[in-house]
């Protein structure tokens, strides 16, 4: 039995979990509301409270889908209930962020401005604090797009090794290397 997919989903209180017959579970929640499509071949049920994900056979495929279904299912249950949040951090000399409703704005050192248009279940918002690097927040009841929308950031100015500039996640461990060494005469 997948250690995951065997374990129940509890259903927060204000979060209404509906399954179609064409195997399609919505979740709502004060958040928004996240529909999932799940494989015919796995079952999802609502019971006493909880959400139960069950596979008919042992095999490879069945087992996989088991434990992934029930992490997306949760996902979305965690992302109704309480959100997501992703904060990024942009490191180096002059480089900005500034956001006007879904348009982020940034200055990453390149001759021109990076612009981003974010989707609507995306809210984001741009800190610049003097003597702090500028902090990006987004805020999303999706955990997958919240995601996909950091990567995308942080691919404009991925952090280099050597001085670790560029966009990096709030908390990131940078891996650094030395710089040049003084030849030995």
């Amino acid at each position: 039995m997948s250690r995951i997919g065997k374990l129940p989903i509890e259903i927060p209180a204000g979060v209404t979990i509906n399954v179609t017959s064409e195997n399609v579970v919505s979740v709502k929640g004060k958040l928004g509301e996240l529909s999932q499509k799940v494989d015919p071949e796995i079952e999802v049920a609502v019971e006493d409270n909880q959400v139960v994900v069950k596979r008919p056979t042992e095999q490879k495929r069945h087992r996989a889908l088991h434990g992934l279904y029930r992490s997306l299912i949760n996902n979305m249950v965690v992302g109704v209930n309480e959100g997501y949040e992703i904060k990024l951090e942009l490191v180096g000399v002059g480089y900005r962020a500034e956001s006007q409703g879904q348009l982020l704005d940034l200055v990453l050192g390149h001759s021109h401005h990076t612009y981003l248009n974010l989707p609507d279940e995306v809210k984001v918002e741009a800190v610049t604090d003097k003597r702090n690097n500028p902090i990006v927040t987004l805020k999303s009841c999706d955990k997958q797009l919240v995601g996909q929308v950091a990567a995308k950031i942080r691919s404009f100015r991925a952090p280099e090794p050597y001085k670790g500039k560029g966009v990096k996640f709030v908390g990131e461990e940078l891996r650094r290397k030395a710089g040049k060494s003084a030849s030995a005469k």
